[in-house]
């Protein structure tokens, strides 16, 4: 089981003191708590890709490249690629680039966005967004499967024996979760691939993402990748602690009140009675958590999502000792003592390699099995 955390990287005034960071501030916040995450022994970083305002993350590679420098151990992906907008021949150049510097510390999610705006900034329709996460992502694979792709689509230019560089790190490009919330059309695209499926289970009752998960693991036993319980599986969190639960809810009530995504709707406590949202001890995020198992099985991954909606960074940084310190100890623990073996761990660039080798005859043992019978050397 891994567990990071994931920034939206939105640029939010802080409603306890009418102030919001600059830009520079805010982007400078972010790696800050990417190297905090590593510091306080968490497995991943993840960001969102957004082009409008009031979010900085645009170029999302570039900032995991600077945080694969400064980090050893911590995993490094996206929590939206936008695939739709993206160029695919870009993505599969930029990520295995970032393979190289990472020493293969990298995955990627590919997501729609939810912005309609975004689309034609990048010359695209909106109406197409299912079709162009279809095609690109079936072009993305051949550039990283295939050293050389000639290959024809609806929505870019053709390729004509082209070569995408640099290869992947050896040979294995990044793995990729698909992202969504609402789209069973994204979950039926991880199961044809066999990737995995993250749903950010942020803003919906539990009912809906058991429907997505469910979903998602029929159809991956469907394309013959394994049974439904060995899907590999993401969830999203969103998560407010103190050490007193009533001193969390508290500081926390300004911040969820005035959130542009959530604030002026339904109160905190609806909100935290109906969608994953916790705010209180970290033994309660512990339970609550541990309970995503019960209605999506077990999964592989868990981000928490806690440096949105204007929190200063000093109380980020302290969310992550409480975080690391005395949350993420224990639900290790306990995950992996309810995983049953036939579950498959989360992937790793390791883990894959090797996976890749033992299904891949070495070139000695191709040249005895095809040895006329009785032959010796």
């Amino acid at each position: 089981m891994q567990f990071g955390i994931f920034t939206v990287g939105d640029v939010t005034v802080d409603p306890t003191t009418g102030r919001a960071p600059s830009e520079h501030e805010r982007i400078k916040a972010m790696l800050a708590i990417a190297l905090k995450a590593e510091e306080v022994g968490l497995d991943v970083f993840a960001t969102g890709e957004h082009h409008n305002p009031p979010f900085v993350p645009s170029s999302p590679t570039t900032m995991l490249g600077y945080i694969a420098a400064r980090t050893e151990n911590l995993i490094l992906s996206t929590s939206t690629t936008l695939i739709t907008t993206n160029d695919p021949v870009k993505i599969a150049e930029d990520f295995a680039m970032l393979q190289h510097i990472a020493d293969g510390r990298v995955d990627v999610m590919m997501g729609r966005g939810n912005t309609g705006p975004v689309y034609p900034w990048f010359g695209k329709d909106i109406r197409d967004g299912i079709d162009l996460a279809v095609e690109n992502y079936a072009l993305l694979r051949r550039l990283w499967d295939e050293d050389v792709v000639t290959w024809k689509g609806k929505f870019r230019t053709p390729l004509q024996s082209f070569t995408s560089t640099p290869r992947p790190l050896d040979g294995v490009a990044p793995f990729v979760w698909h992202g969504s919330i609402r789209s069973p059309e994204i979950a039926e695209q991880a199961a044809y691939y066999g990737d995995g499926f993250f749903h950010n289970n942020i803003f919906w009752p539990t009912s809906h993402t058991k429907q997505m998960v469910n979903l998602y693991r029929q159809r991956y036993a469907h394309y013959g990748h394994g049974t439904p319980e060995q899907a590999i599986v993401g969830l999203g969190g969103q998560v407010f602690m103190r050490k007193n639960s009533q001193d969390a809810v508290r500081e926390f009530r300004p911040y969820f009140d005035n959130a542009p995504v959530y604030g002026h709707g339904p109160s905190l406590e609806e909100f935290t009675s109906q969608t994953p949202l916790t705010v209180g001890s970290p033994q309660e995020v512990i339970e609550r958590t541990l309970s995503f198992r019960e209605y999506v099985g077990d999964y592989q991954r868990q981000l928490f999502l806690m440096d949105h909606a204007g929190l200063p960074l000093k109380t980020v940084l302290e969310q992550l000792d409480l975080l690391g310190e005395e949350v993420v100890p224990v639900l290790r623990k306990e995950f992996a003592n309810l995983k049953p073996a036939n579950v498959p761990d989360a992937p790793t660039h390791a883990a894959r390699v090797a996976a890749k080798s033992a299904a891949t005859p070495s070139a000695e043992s191709s040249a005895k099995s095809a040895a006329p019978e009785g032959s010796s050397k």
